[in-house]
């Protein structure tokens, strides 16, 4: 093989590898008020991932945004509509939930106080940074 042939090989797998990961899409929600945000958040990661499924999705909460992954936590506005059954099912679509642990601190919560689908992360705001400047996440608030 030609050192130029090498050349346009490594430069065609460089090309696939950009146009991989341009198809890799991903995508963090922002959630900072159950009340206003979780119902119609849920609703759309669903819908979202129904025309794109392959889609990575991370839900990131803080301040008021954490409630609705607390065991128990039901609209307020529709107490027929318990998270915990509609989270799981995003859950087991791939979909990662994050609960801010400063939240927790100035809120005095536990992480025992969350359904087992919840993982935290140090920082909301910092995760939410992370993910679009780091990772190439679009950003999405409902």
């Amino acid at each position: 093989m030609t050192r130029f042939a090498r050349l346009l090989a490594v430069f065609a797998a460089c090309w696939m590898l950009a146009f991989a990961a341009l198809a890799q899409d991903k995508v963090v929600y922002h959630i900072d008020d159950t009340e206003a945000q979780a119902t119609k958040g849920l609703r759309n990661i669903r819908n979202h991932l129904d025309v794109a499924p392959d889609t990575r999705i991370v839900v990131v909460t803080h301040a008021l945004g954490i409630d609705f992954l607390m065991e128990g936590a039901k609209d307020k506005k529709n107490p027929n509509i318990d998270y915990a059954s509609l989270v799981s099912a995003l859950k087991a679509r791939g979909v990662r939930f994050e609960v801010c642990e400063i939240t927790l601190k100035s809120r005095n919560v536990r992480k025992d106080q969350f359904t087992m689908d919840a993982d935290f992360t140090p920082s909301g705001v910092v995760r939410i940074g992370q993910l679009q400047s780091r990772e190439g996440y679009a950003y999405i608030k409902p």
